[in-house]
């Protein structure tokens, strides 16, 4: 059994790539909810969503979100009567949201619900929602960009589309939250833990910032792997990077290290970083280097059976 923890394009191509090496029914995805939004009256799971969609085959190349052949009439209606409409909600994905939406409202839990949609879509792994308990990521921006205002993820990622510097973010809720079902089982249960390529700070962090998650992943750590996101300094998409310095660490592999160390015994790192790979050994890391940059579900695929070579 394989557990990954999981946020993100990053995790979903990953995810990809290894269900083409594993039988999918052993692949378990433990994602991030931290960036969950009501919009509208609507439940919206971007991360489960997106690992969903691209799990499917179904997913938007070109946006990295929703789904393929996406059109956006409703939307335009709401702009119409002047409603909110930078947070846009595709007309097929509307379906996956009011089902969601009308289960919860039911009293069906997170992870029902989401069983509900994979089983929609004829998927065989398991996700598992981080918690069923609301935590939303808080982002404080910095000076010059909303003195000091603190806005959801959301609005800083898509509203403000990610450009504005930040001085904190914060987990509201975390520290009251629950792990949510299944989701210390699988982490115990799995040969091979994998920390997915997705942003450590917004993607991650939420997941460790559920009582007992992190400490279950200590327990298991010289068996999980984590793979950086961050490739000769920078991210290959979203804020990974700039959140990192922002934040106060160091924008490279060595700073995924030195956030990962704790909670992984390896760092798979790309070979435009190999001259780095002693550095991150030196952090009491592990270190892997290969192709990271999945410009294919081949190429996931072949990243994924480095991952899971990694810890033998």
């Amino acid at each position: 059994m394989i557990a990954v923890l999981a946020g993100g394009v990053g995790a979903a191509r990953l995810l990809a790539g290894l269900v083409r090496v594993v039988p999918p029914s052993e692949v378990t995805a433990v994602v991030n909810t931290g960036d969950d939004v009501v919009m509208h009256g609507l439940h919206i799971c971007p991360d489960l969503d997106t690992v969903t969609y691209t799990l499917a085959g179904a997913d938007n190349p070109d946006t990295g979100w929703g789904l393929a052949g996406e059109t956006w009439q409703a939307m335009g209606s709401l702009g119409r009567y002047g409603g909110e409409t930078w947070f846009n909600l595709g007309d097929l994905d509307l379906g996956t949201h009011l089902y969601r939406t009308g289960h919860l409202a039911a009293g069906v839990g997170l992870a029902e619900v989401t069983a509900g949609i994979t089983a929609g879509w004829g998927l065989e792994p398991t996700l598992l929602p981080m918690t069923e308990d609301r935590v939303a990521t808080m982002m404080t921006l910095a000076d010059g960009s909303g003195g000091g205002d603190e806005v959801g993820f959301q609005e800083y990622f898509v509203r403000l589309r990610h450009d504005v510097p930040v001085s904190s973010v914060r987990f509201d809720g975390a520290e009251a939250s629950l792990p949510g079902p299944g989701v210390l089982d699988a982490i115990a249960g799995a040969d091979v833990v994998v920390v997915a390529p997705s942003n450590p700070i917004v993607s991650i962090g939420p997941l460790l910032a559920v009582p007992g998650i992190a400490d279950a992943i200590r327990a298991r750590r010289d068996h999980t792997v984590a793979i950086s996101p961050i490739i000769a300094g920078a991210a290959l998409k979203g804020p990974a990077d700039r959140l990192m310095r922002e934040l106060g660490h160091e924008a490279s592999v060595v700073g995924v290290a030195r956030i990962y160390r704790d909670i992984a015994a390896c760092l798979v790192i790309d070979s435009a970083d190999a001259d780095l790979a002693g550095a991150v050994e030196a952090e009491g890391m592990a270190c892997v280097v290969t192709d990271t940059v999945m410009s294919s579900p081949e190429v996931a695929a072949d990243l994924a059976k480095v991952v899971l070579g990694a810890t033998s």
